[in-house]
């Protein structure tokens, strides 16, 4: 049994180093780019999705070029000076920053006939025609939005945002945009990620309850859809999201570590 042991081991640690080496560059917004900067999170997550995916594949190593609160076409507008790099894998994880701006959506016809920046459908022919320059051979997965519960930034209580619940300032609705980018996916041949439509993370199951003062001056806990109706104060109120309210995110909006599991279970079996 001791020399089986031993030769299962080296043979483990043959494979292992035998492995090709793969790499994975992920782009994206804050949800991408907090994956290395749980600091700004308060210390609210310890590890985002690429670190979870790259744990159960060691022969990836990840590129992450998550940019904190950029539209998808910021992203397209800047996309030679961001250093991208060939890889065999990349992932585009944008347009939840494009509804809260009230961007343009367009459709999959921007898309199709490359019109520019003007939509997000657009500006995600721009990304997805560099990603093919860079490497035309690699797969290239895009993620559609998650639904978001009402943001409130840890750091800053001003920062803060309505959930997908209602539509962004122009009429459109979040879940708009995750169809397209399905579409878009679906149309050039991409790999998709549908994480709006994911039954773990529904408006429901983002957070656990919302820490609220009523008219009358009480605080208490609110499920959605009933804190959708109580107003928040950030000069004035406790911060409406304290640790037991974490669940899928602990904000409203960014994953919390259950939330990132979710994310890398889906990602592993595209990735697979």
């Amino acid at each position: 049994m001791k020399y089986q042991s031993l030769f299962l081991s080296i043979a483990f640690l043959c494979c292992s180093f035998g492995q090709t080496q793969r790499t994975w560059l992920a782009l994206g917004d804050s949800i991408t780019y907090l994956n290395d900067h749980p600091d700004e999170t308060g210390y609210r997550i310890s590890k985002g999705y690429m670190t979870l995916v790259t744990e159960k594949r060691p022969d990836l190593r990840y590129v992450n070029k998550g940019y904190n609160g950029w539209t998808a076409v910021r992203i397209a507008e800047q996309i030679d000076k961001l250093g991208l790099e060939k890889a065999d894998y990349y992932t585009v994880f944008l347009g939840t920053n494009d509804w809260w701006a009230g961007l343009p959506l367009g459709s999959t016809a921007d898309y199709r006939n490359n019109t520019g920046t003007a939509t997000t459908s657009g500006a995600f022919r721009i990304i997805t025609e560099k990603l093919r320059s860079l490497n035309p051979q690699a797969e290239i997965i895009l993620i559609t939005p998650m639904q978001r519960a009402d943001f409130v930034y840890v750091n800053d209580y001003a920062n803060s945002a309505w959930g997908s619940y209602k539509p962004n300032k122009n009429g459109q609705t979040l879940e708009a945009f995750a169809d397209t980018i399905r579409a878009i996916g679906l149309q050039a041949g991409f790999n998709v990620v549908d994480l709006y439509h994911h039954p773990k993370l529904v408006l429901q199951k983002l957070v656990r309850f919302k820490w609220l003062k009523n008219p009358s001056g009480e605080y208490g806990k609110y499920r959605y859809p009933a804190y959708t109706e109580i107003p928040f104060s950030p000069e004035a109120d406790d911060y409406p999201y304290p640790e037991a309210a974490v669940d899928m995110t602990y904000d409203g909006l960014h994953p919390s570590d259950k939330g990132y599991r979710v994310i890398a279970r889906e990602l592993l079996k595209t990735l697979n």
